[in-house]
């Protein structure tokens, strides 16, 4: 027996001071595993796998027990250095323990991806979930009628002409609520219909809310909207708490398959938390209640869409990464054990393949003005998994790149999500490296479009060469252990490993646009317009995505940064029936392209990782 596989013998607590929580550790999990059972936001670019050394710890107080295949752990059992940080991921509790989270970790966000283009205040209604109010005749000894007869015989008169709402089936809740609801409201009643279903009763006078999810794989963004005018009422963006296992959505695919009993179990209910977290707090900012929301829509890339879903991954997570439904679903929120309205249906947007999914079918619904406008246009959805669309001459062909979570800040040595202190812009100011940080605080870290600039300016100062080696001498230029790294502040440092790793995911994004405008034929000058979707293709400066070769050299009035695009398509799927019927449309018109089997990948790859 491992000393990994010893059940402790009491209850142990780690104490967070900055959070004012204290938590139990279970026998044998880590810092981090405890943490993430509680809902403590521990960064883990990795999920928990000791590789990218995000989850960094300062356990001030107490006895930890150290991962013998970590090198940057301490030694088994040892008391805590009060001076060292430790990876949570690597170290396990052997007595109560206080622990301090590295202040990239509690950063307030930011930028909250809920902006986009199209954002209009109101949308065109023809919704999916009709609402109407009645007034029934009171129950008698002499008109005994069931109550629900009583709502549909209310229903045909006098509105008994062709487009009345009608009742074919009843959901079991709304079934059980209605007797009470009608006597209440002095038999008065606001119902819901979903076609002709009655998913819901309401006192006359409640509201129709819907909610409209993008579940980003590292951020969801929630959109608050009354279904009976069309109006936005809240907007709010939030962490996926998904995240805590794995930056990247290989490693919850990974987690999913071969981690512990029940470990999809987890990620699903990480997933349903998330949505029921935006309804509550968007529902508490308008004063209304959570049950009001009778509509609920989700996109998200296919790996999102069936860890939600808890539909099996295994296949999907190696080739050919086969998804097991395509298509929309709608099905019932309480599946999900979502507090909206107990007969809601939360419709899920359909995927194109592979691990193209519903957001980007999303932020091609709300973008087709854009793509219209040009012979050929590509719409690009920049994040961990990049999605990318090129559409000439009616074809539709779509690819994902895995960009990795390096260009959002992940698996970068001093990365963050955009939140306070997040070095969003860096230049060079006499010679020397200059930033600017989100919010004007000191920095604390990189967040993707800081990124994105410092390769850019550390590459014109010639700090990096053509290779993507980081050359020495240069007053900002320091080396530990082997490793040269840029320093852009005090504690926040840019590592050839961070050099690479961005190297990786803009030459896999410039790839796979290479390849696909090589499908039809054409080369990058032909791309009329080239649309930039996602909150972090919101911030990132086009001259340094340009200047690092991620995007072709184009005149810049081509680009078009339209910010959460997928928010925005969502929305409209929400409002409209019509906008759900063009998503499918869409998802089915595209075809998907498999970059990864290609036999001129590597070579195209290999050209674009250098700097020209």
């Amino acid at each position: 027996m491992t000393s990994r596989d010893k059940p402790f013998a009491r209850a142990l607590t780690l104490n967070f001071p900055q959070l004012g929580r204290a938590i139990t550790a279970s026998g044998g999990e880590t810092v981090l595993q405890s943490a993430r059972r509680h809902g403590i936001r521990i960064v883990g670019a990795c999920g928990g796998r000791g590789t990218c050394g995000a989850c960094m710890v300062h356990i001030s107080d107490g006895e930890i027990e150290a991962d013998h295949a970590d090198p940057a752990a301490p030694s088994p059992a040892a008391p805590a250095n009060r001076k060292k940080w430790v990876r949570a991921c690597r170290v396990r509790a052997r007595s109560n323990c206080t622990v301090e989270v590295a202040p990239r970790s509690l950063a307030p966000v930011a930028r909250a991806d809920v902006a986009g283009d199209g954002d209009a205040d109101l949308l065109r209604l023809d919704a999916a979930v009709a609402s109407c109010e009645v007034h029934v005749a009171e129950a008698t000894l002499a008109d005994n009628v069931a109550d629900i007869d009583r709502v549909i015989r209310a229903l045909a008169l006098p509105i008994d002409a062709p487009g009345a709402p009608s009742i074919g089936t009843v959901d079991l809740v709304a079934a059980q609520q209605l007797p009470q609801t009608l006597r209440d409201a002095a038999w008065s009643l606001r119902l819901c219909l979903r076609g002709s279903e009655l998913i819901d009763v309401a006192p006359p006078g409640s509201r129709v809310l819907g909610l409209a999810v993008d579940l980003g794989t590292t951020n969801a963004a929630g959109f608050l909207v009354d279904l009976q005018s069309g109006a936005r009422l809240a907007s709010l963006g939030l962490e996926n708490p998904q995240v805590a296992w794995g930056a990247d959505l290989i490693s919850r695919i990974d987690y999913t398959v071969g981690g512990p009993a029940g470990a999809a179990d987890e990620l699903r209910a990480a997933a349903a938390a998330a949505i029921d977290a935006l309804a509550h707090d968007l529902c508490a900012a308008v004063g209304a209640r959570a049950t009001e929301i009778v509509d609920v829509v989700v996109c998200g890339n296919t790996a999102m869409h069936h860890l939600l879903l808890g539909l099996p991954v295994r296949q999907l997570g190696r080739a050919p990464f086969v998804a097991a439904v395509r298509d929309a679903m709608d099905v019932k929120a309480r599946e999900f054990g979502l507090g909206v309205s107990p007969g809601a249906y939360v419709h899920v947007a359909p995927n194109v393949g592979g691990f193209v999914g519903g957001d980007h079918v999303a932020a091609l619904l709300a973008t087709e003005s854009h793509w219209r406008a040009a012979a050929t246009s590509l719409v690009m959805d920049i994040g961990t998994n990049t999605e990318i669309s090129l559409i000439h001459d009616g074809v539709f062909l779509s690819a994902s790149s895995p960009s990795g979570p390096a260009l959002e800040g992940g698996h970068i040595s001093c990365g963050m999500r955009a939140a306070e202190g997040a070095i969003e812009r860096v230049g060079l100011d006499g010679g020397r490296l200059a930033v600017r940080t989100i919010g004007g605080k000191a920095p604390l870290g990189l967040c993707g479009s800081g990124v994105l600039d410092t390769l850019a300016t550390l590459r014109r100062a010639g700090i990096v060469d053509r290779r993507g080696r980081i050359q020495a001498p240069h007053r900002d230029v320091g080396g530990q252990d082997g490793e040269r790294f840029a320093v852009l502040a005090p504690g926040v440092h840019f590592t050839q490993a961070d050099v690479r790793a961005v190297q990786l995911a803009k030459a896999a994004i410039r790839t796979a646009v290479d390849l696909l405008l090589a499908d039809v034929g054409l080369e990058a000058p032909a791309i009329g317009r080239f649309i930039i979707a996602g909150a972090f293709g919101a911030y990132i400066d086009i001259d340094s995505a340009v200047a690092i070769g991620m995007f072709p050299d184009l005149p810049r009035e081509r680009f078009v940064q339209v910010g959460n695009a997928a928010g925005a398509g969502v929305r409209q799927m929400l409002a409209s029936t019509a906008a759900r019927s063009r998503a499918r449309q869409l998802a089915a018109g595209c075809r998907y392209v498999e970059m990864s089997t290609r036999a001129q990948f590597q070579r195209a790859f290999m050209h674009n990782i250098g700097f020209h």
